[in-house]
């Protein structure tokens, strides 16, 4: 008589508890990882989506302004340009929203001085696909 108990309070048991073997779902959406390879290649174009790419305002050379800051050793300063941004995120936002933070570096007579607001495409977000954006910023990030 007890093992049949027990075997109906087990039953019982299980058939409320739902699915707990499913995981739960993630609170927000996990970003695709990049591939910093394909991000390496979009960036040296000259011209991208239509517009001027990467590596045409942005030297990788240390100190070296063009229109935009050097972007030489980026990855090491992008964790801590921004606080609580991590540097993935601070150059994520960097390429979809340009003027959300106007980096220092663009003035070779004024290494200091920040640089002009509206200068970066605003619209990157619109003219690349999220993946493009992944690979970028991964690329970015092995720029140490």
């Amino acid at each position: 008589m007890r093992t049949v108990i027990f075997v109906l309070v087990l039953l019982t048991l299980a058939s409320c508890g739902g699915d707990a073997a499913a995981p739960a779902a993630p609170a927000t959406p996990m970003a695709t990882a990049g591939d910093a390879a394909a991000g390496q290649a979009l960036f040296a174009q000259t011209a991208l989506a239509g517009k001027a790419g990467c590596v045409t305002c942005h030297s990788l050379t240390p100190g070296r302004a063009l229109v935009g800051p050097s972007l030489a050793g980026v990855a090491s300063r992008a964790g801590s340009s921004v606080r609580g941004q991590s540097a993935e995120q601070y150059l994520r936002q960097s390429i979809v929203d340009t003027d959300a933070f106007l980096a220092k570096g663009c003035l070779a007579s004024d290494p200091e001085a920040s640089c002009a607001p509206h200068v970066m495409p605003k619209d990157w977000e619109e003219k690349l696909s999220a993946q493009q954006i992944n690979d970028l910023v991964a690329y970015l990030l092995t720029l140490e």
